[in-house]
Parts: structure tokens; sequence; C-alpha cells
């Protein structure tokens, strides 16, 4: 299921994945193509979140796990001795499940990356601050009070404003752990909408349980069951024209 290496922004080789003695991901072989959605599908407990975070190695900061195999970005294996992590997750963010502001002003929210990772100029913070605001179409309704704390905004804009707390160290991949699961449709609908702009100049890799949300937003699907990546490709062949009986009956409701 491994394909063309000279494609991928991200691969992954023969990579296995254990808390403990319980091996949670076994042989996975992907791909993710740059300037892609790739959505990744399964029932619970079947290994999504976890490979997600394989991706920016934040399994690391769960005790007693370890990983064999590769993970590659760019062609650089992530998890060599000499790889910054630090750096590593710059290039690589992570939106959660549930949004997560700070509890500092909108304006600190997004600012906190860039003043980490060195840049003190304030008027390079401002800008930072205002592009990653525009990008998430958050600045109109926010310019006027970004110094109000970010624990006022509806729990959309607070998605919206963990995004672009993300695009502020400006990183070239941008994982999404069920990013939509605690909003409402409308909020779902922005974020989706959103999405599709971001994927003209980053890599998104989303794990949803919303196959809907899948087939409307990405262009590969990969899907999990048990610790496996039983299939992966376009997503309008997955959706349609499925290679395994388990991708169907998961697709169509009879399993998961």
């Amino acid at each position: 299921m491994t394909e063309s290496r000279t494609i991928a922004k991200i691969e992954t080789r023969g990579l296995n994945f254990y808390y403990g003695a319980t091996q949670a991901l076994q042989g996975i072989n992907i791909a993710i193509h740059p300037q892609q959605i790739t959505a990744l599908i399964g029932p619970s407990g079947c290994g999504k979140s976890t490979f997600l975070r394989t991706l920016n190695r934040m399994n690391e900061l769960i005790p007693h796990t370890r990983i064999e195999g590769m993970v590659t970005l760019d062609g650089q294996d992530i998890y060599q001795p000499a790889m910054d992590v630090v750096s590593l997750r710059q290039r690589v963010g992570m939106v959660f499940q549930r949004p997560n502001p700070f509890p500092k002003s909108i304006f600190e929210n997004v600012a906190f990356g860039p003043k980490v990772f060195g840049i003190h100029s304030k008027n390079d913070i401002e800008g930072r601050v205002e592009q990653s605001l525009k990008s998430v179409s958050m600045w109109p309704e926010v310019s006027d009070r970004l110094h109000h704390s970010a624990l006022g905004l509806m729990l959309g804009q607070q998605q919206l404003l963990c995004i672009a707390r993300v695009l502020a160290v400006q990183p070239e991949v941008i994982l999404m752990d069920e990013p939509c699961s605690a909003l409402d449709p409308l909020a779902t609908l922005r974020v989706e909408e959103l999405m599709q702009e971001l994927k003209r100049n980053y890599t998104i890799v989303i794990v949803t349980h919303n196959m809907q949300q899948a087939a409307r937003t990405s262009d590969r699907t990969g899907f999990f069951l048990l610790g496996e990546l039983l299939e992966y490709g376009p997503t309008s062949d997955l959706f349609t024209r499925p290679k395994d009986q388990r991708t169907e009956n998961y697709i169509t409701g009879r399993y998961g």
C-alpha cells in the first residue's frame, strides 16, 4: 500500500507502535501527499489518533510507549536521534479534538508560538497575529477585541483560534484529531471550508469519525481497523469502490 516516495510529504514504513506490551499499530505503510487533505477513518480504538501522534512524536509524552519502523518528513527520519523535536512540532502542528485556547487574550494565544520560536519584534508579532487570524477568516470579528480573553469566544471560534495559533508558527503539515467533534453543524462547516483553503499551502491529515466529512473534504482516505491500515487511496475510490470487504462493511454501516 506504500505509494511513490518521490511525492510523499510524510511517509511511514513498517510502523509498529506499543503502549507497554500492547501493540496499537501494526506495520503501517502510507505515503501522505503534499497540499492534500488525508482523512483517517475507522472505529473507535482502531489506532487512528495514535497514528496521527506518531507523525510529530506526540506519543513520546506518554510513558512506556515505543515505536518501530520509520516515519519520514520530506525524506528525513523524524525519529533519528539528531532530530530537534521542538522544530519538528513547529513544522508539523496539531489541532486537538476539543478547542484548547490558553487562558490568555486572543492576541497572546496566536502570538505565543512565534515568541517561543524567537520572534520578538512587535511589528513582526503583530503581523503574524493578523495574518493568522485572517487565514482562518476571524480577523473581522475579533480585530477590535484582540486583548479580550480567548475563553470568551464561542466554541467554534475557539477552534478556529487554535488553528490560527498553529498557523502562526508557519508549519508545513497540520494534524487534526477530530477537530469538529465538539462543534455544531455551522461551526463544522466553517472548519471544513477553512481546510479547503488551507490545503493550498499546507498538507493536512485529519482523523474523523464522520464519514460524510471524510468524503466531503479529503483527497485521500485511509481505513484503520484493529491497529492496521486496511485500505488507503483516493477518497472517491475508497467510498465507491472499496477493495476490502471490511472497508465496505464499515462505510455502509454494517461494521463499527
